[in-house]
């Protein structure tokens, strides 16, 4: 690619900016201030689309955005390479991509995304003066007393610190501390920075991200100076510097065509010796510059902050501990079902347990087709089960279940307020499954957009949660499963080439009950063996008429259309054995050999009596209601009659055995 790649905005709140695109760097768009270009446009998606740079061609990827990314008029889908003079269109903002800037150059040195004007103001002179710093806040001494401001701000204070321990989240924290100190100093500009890892022993500016911002004017959020960030964060000192605007250092870091600072607060938000991150206050009036009393009021602020912060920590490991716990509890129950549900000595079942057993122990991504019912997640168990991760959790989703926005929220969790509905923070499957299996059934039932963001996780990227900023890395195996012909999706473009050979690691297929017949009377009776137990019933068997009419029919839902089949007989069936005529199976499957009518009627059996039609009904309904112990509702449920009705028939037969002979 010859010469340099440029953004320039032709429409927008931004127009007539320009920002040149580093080859190597991924530059983000959206209305959040994270945002490498944040685009201050409601109708933007807070991280809208990306642009970046793949052998040696720019292109452009949206990240899922409400109304879409458009190149040229056109709702772009997956990634989209980007030619000289093409339209951009996010919202209402439209940009220009182009190999050739027609604006003057960047400096050496200056940030290449900050606006490329010629209004930008040469800045030349000293280093900006640091007139005060503080390690810890007089409010901790006993000097306190000496201070005129001591009643209005620890009153401040102290509301202050009653409104953080109501926030249930670091973002609404964030705020509630800017609110707050905004309202008691000069400043008219704030902003919290937090560390993307609070672990790091030697943290830089370039790992802080901002998390809130707030403005008294109308003026957009600037770093002003990273070295005086640096200075905080390296000896976490609480600073008050002077003279902003004649530092030489800042014309290579900032830009200053949209605000001017007249002075600066950067105070650390510590605990100990863990650092959270900055709180960074700004004053653009020379009348009312911050003063050292600001930044001890803003000092005791923070240190409150950061015990909010470990609060807000404390409560988010309980929760996810808890939510963790109750899938751990629920995945061993599961797991307690594993050996004994995989029923089956066909030489189907023999080859699926043989490729499980050598799969399993892998850790590979593992998609499991067959058609529905055929038992495609308790293979995923077995597979949980039978690996390193066995002690993990093992979390299920059906994808097919929930629409595109609801889908993503339970897949990758939402921060509180990012839609409507939306009162807290919910951890997503992945997170549940952490150091665990995650089992994705009816994967080819997945957006497009949906399929995008998964497909950076399954290649171990970080993610965020929905309507949130904080990076989240996971460590899960991904076992999914689908009934549909995938290939075919592919080919209609309704499914993403690469995720498909992402999922096709090692693959299993399930087959269908009526391949391997000669298992249907082990699980008939096993399901038999269960249900009988779940409601007290003795022991029970089938009778060889009942185990033929099984094998003969075809089982269109297969293993789930079979249990489902043996808990009704159980309920119908009068005596210790099961009937073929308790059995009450679907018009949807064929039989192998004879239907269901023929084989009744050359098989009566012995005890055969000829009877109407209304003599067997009524004889049926009776039983029925006596195997439910003369519970109606239950009757008229099992018959799949309204009570009404059951109540009709009920009354004229006994208004027949009172007027009979």
């Amino acid at each position: 690619m010859a010469g340099d790649a440029f953004l320039t905005v032709k429409n927008g709140p931004l127009e007539g900016r320009q920002y040149r695109l580093i080859p190597g760097q991924i530059t983000t768009l959206g209305r959040a201030p994270t945002n490498r270009i944040p685009v201050p446009d409601e109708v933007c998606s807070r991280n809208h689309c990306e642009v970046f740079q793949s052998a040696g061609r720019w292109l452009i990827r949206d990240l899922g955005s409400r109304n879409g990314t458009k190149v040229q008029g056109q709702v772009i889908d997956g990634d989209c390479a980007l030619h000289p003079g093409q339209l951009i269109q996010l919202g209402s903002t439209v940009l220009s991509y182009t190999l050739d800037s027609r604006a003057q150059p960047t400096p050496p040195g200056r940030d290449p995304l900050e606006p490329d004007t010629a209004t930008e103001m040469t800045i030349a002179g000293a280093q900006p003066e640091i007139v005060h710093r503080t390690h810890q806040s007089s409010y901790r001494s006993a000097e306190i007393h000496q201070r005129d401001r001591m009643g209005r701000d620890l009153a401040r204070l102290y509301k202050l610190a009653m409104e953080m321990s109501a926030s249930t989240d670091v973002v609404e924290l964030a705020e509630t501390v800017l609110n707050g100190i905004l309202a008691s100093t000069p400043a008219n500009i704030g902003a919290v920075l937090m560390l993307s890892d609070p672990t790091k022993d030697s943290p830089s500016s370039a790992d802080l991200q901002t998390v809130a911002y707030k403005s008294r004017i109308p003026m957009p959020y600037q770093r002003v100076s990273d070295s005086l960030s640096q200075v905080t964060l390296s000896e976490r000192d609480a600073i008050l510097a002077r003279d902003v605007l004649d530092d030489d250092r800042l014309k290579k870091k900032e830009s200053f065509e949209e605000i001017s600072v007249e002075s600066v607060i950067c105070a650390p938000v510590r605990s100990g010796d863990q650092l959270f991150g900055l709180v960074h206050l700004y004053s653009s009036d020379i009348t009312q510059p911050l003063e050292p009393d600001d930044l001890d009021f803003t000092l005791a602020v923070a240190d409150q902050f950061a015990l909010a912060v470990e609060n807000i920590q404390r409560r988010e490991q309980l929760a996810a501990g808890l939510e963790r716990a109750k899938t751990e509890n629920q995945t061993l129950r599961e797991q307690l079902r594993v050996e004994t549900e995989l029923v089956g000595e066909s030489s189907a079942i023999t080859r699926l347990r043989d490729r499980l057993s050598r799969i399993a122990p892998t850790g590979a991504t593992v998609l499991i087709r067959g058609e529905s019912g055929v038992g495609k997640e308790l293979v995923a168990r077995a597979i949980h089960m039978n690996s390193a991760r066995r002690s993990g959790p093992f979390v299920t989703m059906n994808c097919a279940a929930l629409s595109e926005s609801l889908l993503e929220s339970e897949l990758f969790g939402h921060e509180k307020g990012s839609f409507t509905g939306a009162v807290n923070r919910k951890i997503g499957k992945f997170e549940q499954a952490h150091q665990g299996t995650l089992f994705l059934d009816e994967v080819g039932e997945m957006s497009l957009a949906i399929q995008a963001k998964f497909l950076r996780v399954l290649e171990g990227h970080p993610f965020e949660r929905v309507g949130g900023g904080t990076t989240v890395q996971v460590d899960v195996r991904v076992v999914a499963a689908t009934n549909r012909a995938l290939e075919e999706a592919v080919g209609e473009g309704q499914f993403r080439k690469d995720l498909y050979f992402r999922l096709q690691v090692v693959e299993l297929n399930v087959e269908p009950l009526r391949a391997r017949r000669s298992d249907i009377p082990l699980l008939a009776q096993y399901f038999l063996d269960k249900f009988a137990r779940k409601i007290g019933r003795p022991a029970m068997e089938f009778s060889a008429d009942a185990i033929e009419l099984l094998r003969n029919y075809d089982w269109p839902g297969n293993v789930r259309e079979l249990q489902n089949t043996i808990e009704r007989a159980i309920i119908l069936a009068l005596g210790p054995q099961i009937e073929a005529h308790d059995i009450q199976l679907s018009t949807l499957g064929r039989t192998a050999g004879k239907d269901t009518a023929t084989l009744s009627v050359m098989n009566p059996g012995d005890d055969f009596q000829p009877q109407s039609l209304e003599d067997l009904e009524r004889r049926h309904i009776l039983a029925t209601l006596h195997s439910t112990g003369g519970n109606k509702s239950q009757a008229a449920q099992i018959l799949g009659i309204e009570r009404s009705t059951l109540d009709r028939k009920l009354k004229r037969y006994e208004s027949e055995r009172h007027d009979g002979p």
